[in-house]
């Protein structure tokens, strides 16, 4: 049937739209991400969706999956696994190693974003989805949630993107 697929065809367009980031107002450039260049990703956009089912999960060190907790790499693994069927696995720096660099500009939903927590490089690691916001499991407060990358304890600590989709 031709009407189901043009409908789906269509709120997905709708749905696709309606993520992306707004124009940004004077003085709020640090709030806003250009619109990337690079075209949507359907494996990114699954990353997102399943993480934001995730929230509110524990933080555990050296945590692989949400029945035991998570620790950033464990959630970024766990994620890219059942998500977007990628063996993405190690310490964030492990990871940040075999990502593809990508400038901050460029961030799309699925990304990475890594930054410096511990005074070393890479220490930590969490999904973009969009609008300066990502996902992850910080240790502080234990649990898994939604962060701003211009936040100021974020923002100071921004050390790269990465991407492992197309």
């Amino acid at each position: 049937m031709r009407v189901p697929t043009l409908l789906l065809s269509i709120l997905s367009a709708l749905l696709l739209a309606a993520c992306g980031s707004p124009a940004p107002r004077s003085g709020s450039s640090s709030e806003t991400i250009a619109q990337a260049s690079r075209p949507v990703s359907e494996k990114g956009n699954e990353v997102v969706f399943y993480a934001m089912g995730l929230i509110d999960t524990g933080y555990r060190f050296g945590g692989k999956n949400p029945e035991a907790g998570l620790d950033c790499s464990g959630m970024v693994s766990y994620i890219y696994g059942r998500a977007a069927g990628l063996k993405v696995q190690g310490s964030a720096a492990d990871i940040a190693r075999n990502g593809r660099p990508i400038p901050r500009g460029e961030l799309r939903p699925g990304d990475l974003v890594f930054f410096n927590t511990l005074n070393r490089s890479y220490s930590h690691v969490g999904i973009y989805i969009g609008e300066t916001r990502f996902i992850h499991a910080p240790s502080t407060n234990g649990k898994v949630r939604i962060d701003k990358l211009s936040d100021g304890y974020y923002a100071q600590r921004f050390e790269a993107a990465r991407t492992f989709f197309d």
